[in-house]
């Protein structure tokens, strides 16, 4: 069982499980048309909420969910990023949302890298799956960055149910390999 609510950095990013002082940025980002194109459409202050409670819930339930990201140099928070496995998930992911300023930078790429070391060696997962649109080009590099190829595509569950996505991934082996582990 990994530890409850981890904190995990990177050289420029805090990872930890959301807080109730996330709202107000976590409320910018969903509703921002550009940042939410590929991940499900912008969402009003009240889906925002759901959101984020149900993201921060998935921490007591499973023992994991997505981080809230949180750039060093300013302590702002800039989006959210790691495991993610809701009922009738197309496998054990590692997926990314970041607010546009943040876009860019190789924040994607290291926050994710951090979150996949992550639930490998504390969740014992045995592969890392990232469901991507197909026409969402950026997350299909980041995802190349982090080695994973495209393995196949998957109808998704509801609320999402009719749409087929682009499933990437690699598995435990394949990542340590790659990072000399």
């Amino acid at each position: 069982m990994p530890t409850p609510e981890p904190e995990l950095e990177t050289d420029r990013l805090i990872l930890r499980p959301p807080g109730a002082e996330d709202f107000e940025p976590w409320a910018a980002f969903s509703a921002d048309e550009e940042a939410m194109r590929h991940l499900g459409g912008a969402q009003p202050r009240a889906l925002a909420w759901r959101g984020m409670c149900t993201i921060a819930g998935a921490w007591t339930v499973n023992g994991f969910s997505m981080f809230s990201v949180i750039e060093k140099a300013t302590g702002r928070w800039i989006g959210r990023l790691g495991p993610w496995r809701p009922e009738g998930w197309p496998g054990t992911e590692v997926g990314w949302g970041l607010v546009r300023e943040a876009w860019g930078k190789g924040y994607a790429t290291e926050g994710a890298s951090a979150a996949i070391d992550w639930a490998f060696d504390a969740l014992g997962w045995t592969e890392v799956v990232h469901t991507i649109e197909p026409a969402n080009v950026n997350s299909q590099k980041v995802a190349q960055r982090l080695g994973s190829t495209l393995l196949r595509q998957a109808q998704m569950p509801p609320p999402f149910a009719g749409q087929v996505l682009d499933v990437w991934g690699q598995s435990r082996e394949q990542w340590r390999a790659r990072r000399g582990r």
